[in-house]
């Protein structure tokens, strides 16, 4: 509004128009008058009239000239010619008014033009100031829209920063319990799996067992088939004794067939169902059992007779007795000592062993002999290293095995025997990192046998003595290599019998000539500097080796071969059994090794002999053991009650209980 007040064209006052008809007016006489005067001027007045007339009625209609609707500047351009004009005409013919008329409308257009050149600066210069306050008051207003964007944008961005932390936190949140329901769900699931694999695992244990039990059992059956066999062929329906011709053992052999026939039915048809039940070894255990009454009723009835024959020739010889008494009545009284033996002999004891056990016993040490005398080049290495290096090695090889021996694992044992096996059979084996076999000396596999056999009995006299479960796992190796290698059985036996003469079983006696200190190393003794060991050690010492031997005698290599028969088995352990009950007794000793040789061995014999080694049993107590306890001093008790107490819970419980550290089937699979 205000640029356009100021850009308006000009115009003239109301009155202008007024003044000029005045003018004119009082003008007319004047110019009438002076017509004829001027001609010219006359002339030139009405060329001119039109323009006043123009300007004269547009100042009565108070408007602009009809130019006024171009610019300014056109607009001004007119003035100035129209005033050009006018000062043409007017001074010809207004020589005074006119001029100062228009003089005043110059003057006027002057002042008013000056004064709206005044106005449009004042008005620019508001303007501009209105624009520069304008603009600034926009710019302020923009730096507060800016400011208020920027806080909008801050307050928007908290705003969202805290919906993200809070949608964060409960995500966070929500992702938590979904891992703790996650962990709770996996929780249960792996409970369900270790039940499930438990069960699984039950399932598994419960059908093994049930495997194992079922095996166990037809490995029963079969022992009981073999063991009815074996005890079969003892009955001969054609045996005749020599000095009992009226003994006939038909019957028994019928029934021992039958029983045969009836153990092999069972075992077919359990084989043909599968597994054995329980019912089934109960039936041949008891087929076994009616087979040992039987054996052990056709070895009464022997025995009957033989022991009425005995009488019989007991009777005719005190007859003849008598008859030479009563011819030699004037003979000497015998002696006191000659007394004591007819005394013993009657009695049925003995000081010494019989005959042929001596022979065996000193083949078993010729043959100990021999074997040293055949690795002499090795023995006596003394200048060649190379032999020497041999020795050792091979000495090492054969005696570590036998070291290492223990109860820990049935795998263990079974690399022991192996390693010692292999060596044996001429194969090279590892030994203190180096290759060692018997083949690098002619000698080696002899030297090898006797050092093998002499640390076997090593071990009982040293580790056997101070652990007595480690009887069981150095015997079943010792058998099993026995029974593959016979040599090294009887270098075993020389040891034994050498070390404790109490295993043959006899007693050596006091040769003239022979010291003291050699009759005691004879006894079984260690003789140092001239002083013997003491009591409790040798018992000991003794103690350990009769408890491997004991322990032997009972024991199979189980991945040997079950064919074939023990090399060294319980009948030998019966007869040393008879034998030391035949032999006088000796003070703690005698009651020492009983006592362990029946705590190892006596359940084995049990089964094996059952009748006559309860009958055996009851000898010792009642006959035998008056004449240990005869013999045994206050000091000397100990042995004697523990042997006392081991026999009366035996008969009493009618049961000898397996020895502590047995070797049981589970052994194996460990």
């Amino acid at each position: 509004d205000i640029l356009e007040g100021c850009m308006s064209p000009l115009v003239l006052s109301p009155y202008s128009g007024w003044v000029l008809d005045r003018v004119i007016e009082q003008s007319a006489p004047e110019t009438e008058s002076s017509r004829s005067s001027s001609p010219t001027e006359s002339s030139a007045l009405p060329n001119r009239s039109p323009s006043l007339e123009k300007l004269s009625s547009a100042s009565r209609h108070g408007s602009p000239p009809p130019s006024s609707t171009e610019p300014s500047e056109t607009k001004g351009n007119d003035d100035l010619s129209l005033l050009e004009m006018d000062q043409e005409v007017f001074p010809a013919v207004l020589p005074s008014k006119v001029t100062q008329v228009e003089g005043c409308i110059q003057l006027y257009e002057k002042i008013h033009k000056l004064k709206g050149k005044k106005g449009l600066r004042q008005r620019q210069e508001q303007q501009e100031q209105m624009v520069r306050a304008v603009h600034d008051l926009a710019n302020e207003q923009l730096k507060r829209f800016d400011e208020l964007k920027e806080l909008k944008q801050h307050q928007e961005f908290q705003d969202l920063q805290e919906v993200m932390e809070k949608s964060s936190k409960e995500a966070q949140g929500q992702q938590e319990k979904l891992k703790e329901e996650h962990r709770h769900r996996a929780k249960i699931l792996n409970l369900k799996l270790r039940e499930a694999e438990q069960q699984r695992q039950r399932q598994e244990e419960l059908e093994r067992l049930r495997k194992e039990e079922g095996q166990e059992r037809l490995r029963r059956l079969y022992s009981i088939q073999e063991e009815v066999l074996q005890l079969n062929q003892q009955i001969d329906p054609n045996y005749r004794h020599k000095d009992l011709p009226r003994i006939d053992l038909s019957a028994y052999s019928n029934r021992g067939n039958q029983i045969c026939g009836l153990v092999s039915g069972l075992i077919r048809t359990t084989s043909e169902r599968g597994f054995p039940t329980p019912a089934d070894v109960a039936n041949t255990e008891r087929a076994l059992q009616e087979m040992r009454g039987l054996i052990s009723s056709m070895q009464q009835e022997i025995a009957a007779a033989v022991e009425e024959k005995r009488r019989d020739e007991e009777q005719e010889r005190q007859k003849q007795e008598e008859l030479l008494k009563k011819e030699q009545v004037k003979a000497q009284t015998p002696a006191p000592a000659q007394q004591s033996e007819g005394k013993q002999q009657k009695e049925g004891l003995q000081v010494k062993a019989e005959e042929s056990t001596m022979q065996w016993y000193q083949q078993l040490q010729d043959a100990a002999e021999q074997c040293v005398a055949s690795f002499s080049e090795i023995s006596n290495c003394k200048d060649n290293k190379e032999v020497k290096k041999i020795k050792t090695d091979l000495q090492k090889a054969a005696t570590i095995p036998v070291s290492q021996i223990s109860s820990i694992a049935g795998s263990q044992l079974r690399e022991i025997f192996d390693k010692i096996n292999n060596l044996l059979s001429g194969k090279s084996v590892q030994s203190g990192g180096r290759t060692v076999s018997v083949t690098q000396h002619p000698q080696g596999l002899e030297f090898v046998y006797y050092k093998l056999a002499e640390k076997f009995v090593n071990q009982g006299e040293e580790e056997v003595a101070s652990h007595r479960d480690a009887a069981f796992p150095i015997a079943v190796v010792a058998s099993g290599i026995w029974e593959i290698h016979p040599r090294v059985g009887d270098l075993f036996l020389a040891h034994l019998h050498k070390k404790c003469p109490y295993a043959v079983p006899f007693y050596p006696a006091l040769k003239e000539g022979t010291s003291m200190e050699e009759y005691q190393r004879m006894l079984g003794y260690q003789v140092k500097d001239s002083k013997m060991e003491e009591q409790d050690h040798f018992l000991k010492r003794m103690s350990g080796l009769i408890r491997l031997y004991a322990a032997i005698i009972q024991l199979r290599w189980p991945y040997g071969n079950k064919q074939g028969t023990h090399p060294h088995g319980l009948n030998y352990g019966w007869r040393w059994l008879a034998q030391m009950l035949n032999m006088e007794p000796l003070a703690d000793v005698t009651a020492t090794l009983l006592f362990d040789f029946l705590e190892v061995c006596g359940n084995a014999l049990m089964k094996q002999y059952q009748v006559q080694f309860w009958k055996m049993m009851v000898f010792i107590r009642e006959d035998y053991f008056p004449r240990i306890e005869a013999i045994t001093s206050s000091g000397q008790m100990g042995s004697l009650i523990r042997f006392k107490q081991f026999l009366e819970e035996c008969l009493q419980q009618k049961e000898i209980p397996l020895p502590k550290g047995a070797l049981q089937s589970s052994f194996w699979k460990s």
